[in-house]
């Protein structure tokens, strides 16, 4: 199945983890604890103290020095900042290569495609190089806007790009419920997705 133009869509927003990103293995998470000189046993604790200060993080609000000595709760000098940051930008950089056969297919039909991603300023730049990131008109992170998914600010900045007029006519597609509701609210189009790749072909293919 692959989508095409005529979808009744003008454009499709979609976001990267959990959609054309891979979520992060136990084995990542754990080579990320070591390099924090975090207990591997407490890997929960270590999770939520990373989590707790990502969104300002994502947002641009942190530097990767404040960031990291947020979650350790010192600093962690240079050598080793670096290691965290490397580790941490490996967890979010692999894809799924279905999703992206998927959206090679609407690419190639003609379909604008965006991006509007949470991510910090490293790992935008970082996506920024990758194949599959061609495939995208525009792209948008969350630590460049200052602004992170759910507010209705990070959408309009996706909406403006895609030049549609009605936004029943674009796609949005997260793996988020609460950032898809909010998509919701402004009209778009949305699809929460659950990791199947069908899914998403059908949603770029919908007439409705």
């Amino acid at each position: 199945m692959t989508p095409t133009a005529q979808a009744g869509l003008d454009a499709a927003i979609l976001d990267y983890n959990g959609v054309i990103g891979l979520q992060p293995t136990t084995d990542q998470w754990l080579r990320l604890t070591r390099t924090a000189l975090w207990p591997d046993d407490d890997l929960p604790t270590f999770q939520d103290a990373f989590w707790n200060a990502r969104s300002a993080y994502d947002a641009g609000q942190l530097s990767d020095l404040a960031y990291w000595a947020t979650v350790l709760g010192h600093h962690p000098g240079a050598r080793r900042l670096r290691e965290l940051r490397d580790a941490d930008t490996d967890m979010w950089t692999s894809t799924d290569d279905r999703v992206v056969e998927v959206l090679h297919y609407a690419h190639e039909s003609g379909l604008p495609l965006v991006l509007l991603s949470n991510a910090p300023c490293h790992l935008s730049n970082v996506l920024d190089r990758h194949l599959w990131r061609r495939l995208m008109n525009h792209a948008f992170y969350s630590a460049r806007l200052q602004v992170c998914k759910p507010d209705p600010a990070a959408y309009q900045h996706a909406m403006n790009a895609t030049g549609a007029a009605d936004p029943h006519r674009v796609l949005f597609v997260d793996d988020r419920a609460d950032n898809c509701h909010a998509a919701g609210r402004l009209g778009l189009r949305t699809l929460h997705y659950t990791g199947r790749p069908a899914d998403l072909a059908a949603a770029l293919q919908s007439p409705n």
